[in-house]
């Protein structure tokens, strides 16, 4: 019964990524697609193919994702159903996000989901670590979308005062070449970061049952397989995100685009070589779009729909917490745990 537990997490897990995949799409490829640098099937195959060695780049950040919780490894069945309840709370957000068409967090939904199921488990049986959730989770959360916003302001207007000479067709011609690069960095960041939140989850269900132990190096397997998932769900296509990110912010040209993709892809690589902190790609490209298009005026950014990101933003963390916790009480009683 329990091998069959643990088969379940990593299946589950594995679902967790595919949907990150497809509902993180987006974040790599909008703004070039929107730009017309990029046509949408080959945007795709270069996300995917990105994203799969993104993942392939570092374990820190599945580590700090695994140590956000402690689960009780005397009790090995129960310690997988909080793990499986986390996954189910996110998962269940993504697609609701997913639906309305909302750039939310994966990465939020994930953590959100395993404070929920701690959380409904009750001390001695999961304890959260705050200090880690403070540290590697909330301040990043906040201070990655404003870093992503003022970046991205100042380095377009960098590039509008560089090239206020040269003529705008030239110029954006230049940028349009320049965001595939822009659009690989991005797709090679939103790997290294999201892969390994899956990876970081399953390593923590193998602790949990006894397979691994916490100083270990994540398995091949593990790493592997969530790249894969990653890059599969990627190739898939998010398309209601995409046309929010790519069009209903704020119309972006080249160079703008090419600015917004830069910056994410910096914080991100900043964020988990140097923190190891697990942000989230969707936030950190949103506010770098704002930041760019914010440079023609601030008034041709739809603050409507940002506001209603930012809902979904705010939303995020204790909505999958509770819809894990209630996960967590269904298959509590439905396994005899």
């Amino acid at each position: 019964m329990e091998l069959a537990i643990v088969v379940t997490v990593v299946v589950v897990a594995l679902a967790f990524d595919y949907t990150n995949g497809f509902h993180d799409a987006a974040n790599a490829i909008a703004t070039s697609v929107s730009t017309r640098a990029l046509t949408p099937r080959v945007a795709l195959i270069l996300a995917a193919v990105m994203n799969f060695v993104g993942a392939l780049l570092g374990q820190k950040v599945a580590h700090t994702v695994a140590d956000t919780i402690a689960i009780d490894g005397d009790d090995a069945k129960h310690a997988l159903v909080i793990v499986l309840a986390a996954l189910l709370g996110a998962i269940a957000w993504n697609l609701i996000t997913w639906y309305f068409g909302l750039p939310s967090s994966s990465s939020h939904a994930l953590i959100g989901g395993l404070v929920g199921a701690a959380l409904a488990a009750g001390p001695g049986l999961a304890d959260i670590h705050w200090t880690t959730i403070v540290d590697k989770v909330l301040i990043p959360m906040v201070a990655s979308p404003v870093v992503g916003f003022c970046l991205a302001f100042a380095v377009m207007l960098a590039v509008m005062w560089i090239f206020r000479n040269h003529p705008a067709t030239r110029v954006y011609r230049g940028f349009r070449m320049l965001q595939t690069v822009s659009a690989a960095a991005l797709a090679l960041g939103h790997g290294l970061q999201d892969a390994q939140k899956t990876m970081g989850v399953i390593f923590l269900a193998l602790v949990a049952s006894g397979h691994a132990t916490a100083g270990d190096d994540l398995p091949l397997w593990v790493i592997i397989c969530a790249a894969g998932a990653i890059s599969l769900g990627t190739y898939s296509g998010g398309w209601r995100i995409m046309r929010t990110l790519g069009r209903k912010i704020i119309h972006l040209d080249p160079a703008r685009g090419f600015s917004a993709e830069a910056v994410g892809a910096t914080v991100l690589y900043t964020t988990a070589f140097a923190w190891h902190a697990p942000i989230s790609t969707t936030h950190t490209i949103t506010s770098a779009i704002m930041g760019a298009g914010a440079t023609k005026r601030f008034s041709a950014v739809r603050w409507g729909v940002a506001g209603n990101i930012l809902a979904a933003w705010v939303l995020t963390f204790p909505a999958a917490g509770v819809v894990a916790a209630a996960a967590y009480q269904i298959l509590r009683l439905a396994l005899g745990v």
